[in-house]
């Protein structure tokens, strides 16, 4: 007589894909844990952020939007006008950080003869993921229409974003322009994003869920890998060799994600980088972030 599966023993309920835990969750999604001195990971960010508003010209807490958080800091090209830029969105699980954490990526794109904007936006639980995408997308929306009075050319605007900026970069190519904002469609001409978060079904089982409070409906809305639109933006994504294994799925399902929506991707690990330094390469000119962000804009 076949075994009865009811009395196969217990079945393992799962929290998300093969997670059974939210210690197992919190072991990939907590992008401390491979850095050997998370300490010293954030004074250089500190460090090299004090030094390019130092040494770089900048124009700092431009508004963008109605509420204080909503402010840009942008960092002309030396070399006058129509110049490339680079648009960048910082990381922090959209709970933590501002603009002034990342001046340092304009060192690498300034030299490359790029504008650099840095956005501050408003943080969770004091608003939603939904609040920050807006935010995010009206920065944006801002940019293209006022950068040529910096020197930029907003022909060749290049969004980039980090962890959780690398989800709000994706949501801003997401984004229904020509409906909500009166510009054309796919304005942007590329998407360099880093080691990010596509799929934020898992993070609602996390450490962070008391801080950013995911639901449903928030999930479903701000998961860009399972909304791709056919968008005429090419996507590079990249991530650290030594991050957790779930930042590169990340990457990977995004990737998948805009090539079947008919749009063009390329993809890529850099080696010997964790969480943290794998943005060090926007500090370098020759760099393979910078010369990708050269690339795409092109």
């Amino acid at each position: 007589m076949p075994a009865d599966p009811a009395m196969a023993g217990p079945r393992l309920f799962k929290l998300y894909r093969d997670f059974e835990s939210q210690s197992q969750i919190d072991a990939q999604y907590d992008p401390l844990r491979p850095v050997a001195d998370p300490a010293a990971a954030r004074q250089h960010f500190a460090e090299r952020s004090a030094q390019a508003r130092r040494g770089l010209r900048c124009v700092l807490d431009v508004p963008f939007g109605p509420t204080l958080a909503e402010t840009l800091d942008i960092y002309p090209a030396a070399g006058g006008a129509a110049a490339p830029v680079f648009v960048y969105l910082h990381g922090g699980y959209w709970r933590a950080n501002t603009s002034k954490e990342f001046s340092c990526v304009a060192f690498g794109p300034q030299a490359l003869g790029f504008c650099t904007v840095v956005v501050n936006y408003a943080l969770c639980p004091q608003v939603s993921i939904d609040e920050i995408v807006r935010q995010c997308r009206a920065s944006l929306a801002w940019v293209l229409r006022h950068i040529e009075a910096y020197g930029g050319d907003p022909a060749r605007v290049v969004v980039g974003g980090h962890s959780a900026g690398g989800q709000l970069g994706a949501m801003c190519l997401q984004t229904p322009w020509e409906r909500d904002y009166g510009l054309p469609d796919d304005p942007l001409r590329g998407a360099l994003l880093i080691s990010g978060l596509y799929d934020i079904t898992p993070l609602r089982y996390s450490y962070l869920q008391p801080l950013i409070q995911l639901d449903d409906g928030l999930v479903a809305r701000n998961s860009p890998a399972f909304a791709a639109r056919r968008c005429a933006t090419p996507m590079h994504l990249v991530w650290g060799g030594r991050e957790q294994s779930e930042f590169e799925r990340q990457s990977l399902l995004m990737h998948s994600a805009w090539q079947a929506a008919g749009n063009v991707a390329e993809q890529a690990a850099l080696p010997g980088c964790d969480h943290f330094s794998v943005l060090h390469g926007l500090e370098d000119p020759q760099s393979d972030l910078c010369q990708r962000l050269l690339r795409l804009s092109a």
